[in-house]
């Protein structure tokens, strides 16, 4: 599998990584101010490279993760393939998130997502499984009730109520790690869009009006402490599942921040589209759930050298 994604990216398009480069979101000249930074852009990179120039720009992991607390990483893990279509998480980036934790003093680092495929399946192909456990980590199921616990969302409109996995709710750190790509229903799938994969019932989500529900999930009880976009890959078609490596694009991209609004809107950006042109980034800035204006953030973007 490794040498495939080797073979994968050094054959990538160079059309595919020029167009990237044109990207809006790092078309805004660089403010000569200092941080605190409400998301870091990150692009020219692998997704470990990345993510350690993104991480310390936010003051090393140090700055979320305590000694002996327990960490829970949430990335994409919903679908039954491999990482050379983008469907889920990138493992090598969850592996170095796993790292960073330990080496930060956490005492255990687990990981989980709610996924649609057979979740077996999806934990071994996806790479993620065998990144995290190689790591320190462990991986935790998610396809019982069992596993979850109701809370109620009272600033919520429509998901008043909801079972969230026990994992998300109880553990000391939080950090959510969705992939950016296209999505049949949502438009993109990305920060917000990945905590439908803590939730038991998803089916309320697509029955009851589904950028309304995803909005809703910035109200839930726990938030995220850290959020890290993985777009070193993104899916372009066929959202969110994928068909083939060529739905994908080789971007190299990676944003990092503590708000999931911010940060959606900016990987909207990112990804060529308006902010406002996705229902569940337009409602949650509505509601006071995060910020949805990047003309009112701080954005540290950062381009590696190759």
């Amino acid at each position: 599998m490794q040498l495939n994604r080797r073979r994968f990216i050094e054959g990538a398009t160079a059309t595919a990584v020029a167009i990237s480069w044109q990207n809006p979101l790092f078309a805004a000249a660089e403010a000569n101010e200092d941080g605190p930074w409400d998301i870091v852009a990150v692009r020219n990179g692998g997704p470990v490279v990345m993510f350690e120039a993104g991480i310390a720009v936010l003051g090393g992991m140090k700055a979320f993760v305590k000694k002996g607390q327990h960490v829970v990483i949430k990335p994409n893990i919903a679908w039954d393939q491999p990482p050379e279509v983008p469907a889920n998480t990138n493992p090598d980036l969850v592996a170095a998130i796993v790292k960073h934790c330990f080496a930060a003093g956490a005492d255990k680092v687990t990981a989980f997502d709610h996924t649609c495929h057979n979740w077996e399946r999806s934990y071994k192909t996806s790479g993620i499984a065998k990144a995290v456990t190689d790591a320190g980590g462990k991986m935790a199921p998610a396809n019982l009730e069992d596993h979850y616990r109701e809370v109620e969302l009272p600033k919520a409109k429509i998901l008043k109520k909801a079972l969230i996995h026990k994992a998300m709710l109880d553990a000391d750190v939080f950090i959510n790690v969705p992939v950016l790509k296209h999505h049949g229903g949502a438009k993109l799938s990305l920060c917000m869009k990945n905590l439908m994969g803590v939730v038991w019932d998803r089916r309320f989500f697509h029955n009851q009006g589904l950028d309304q529900c995803i909005a809703d999930l910035c109200f839930a009880p726990r938030k995220p402490d850290l959020n890290i976009i993985d777009a070193y890959r993104i899916l372009r078609k066929n959202g969110p599942q994928g068909r083939a490596e060529e739905d994908g694009e080789l971007a190299k991209y990676q944003l990092l921040g503590t708000d999931m609004v911010t940060l959606d809107a900016a990987a909207a950006k990112l990804y060529g589209m308006k902010p406002q042109d996705l229902g569940f980034v337009r409602m949650a800035g509505e509601m006071g759930g995060g910020q949805a204006d990047l003309t009112k953030v701080k954005i540290k973007r950062i381009t590696l050298e190759t």
